[in-house]
């Protein structure tokens, strides 16, 4: 016999696909701040960079950065918008893939500009 305190299979997929629209609503106005953030970053990067005549490979880090976020705020953007749980939960997955990968890269920028700037 069922349990009557365990949600309905309904209820658990309704349950389910709000958590994902969370997810999204969350990722979406996130990662395309840290578009700003990175934007951000490349412009004092090159003033800093002219400034002590020095390269370094950060503010190409930080221009495919913003591309991931870009995909993953576009991502989140129209998982929000579909239809269908199937095609929610792909773009869904799409959008936290490329913005756990786009902090990570952020992080390694982070790294490598620390790093330049104290030479």
């Amino acid at each position: 016999m069922a349990d009557p305190n365990e949600p309905s299979p309904v209820g658990r997929r309704r349950r389910r696909v709000a958590l994902d629209e969370r997810t999204c609503r969350m990722i979406c106005p996130i990662a395309s701040a840290m578009v700003g953030v990175c934007l951000t970053g490349i412009g004092l990067l090159h003033v800093t960079i002219t400034l002590r005549a020095r390269q370094t490979v950060a503010d190409d880090l930080l221009s495919i950065d913003a591309l991931l976020f870009l995909i993953a705020t576009l991502s989140s953007y129209f998982a929000l918008r579909v239809q269908g749980t199937a095609r929610l939960h792909w773009l869904e997955r799409i959008a936290d893939a490329t913005f756990i990968a786009a902090m990570l890269l952020l992080t390694a920028a982070c790294f490598i500009i620390t790093y330049a700037l104290k030479r």
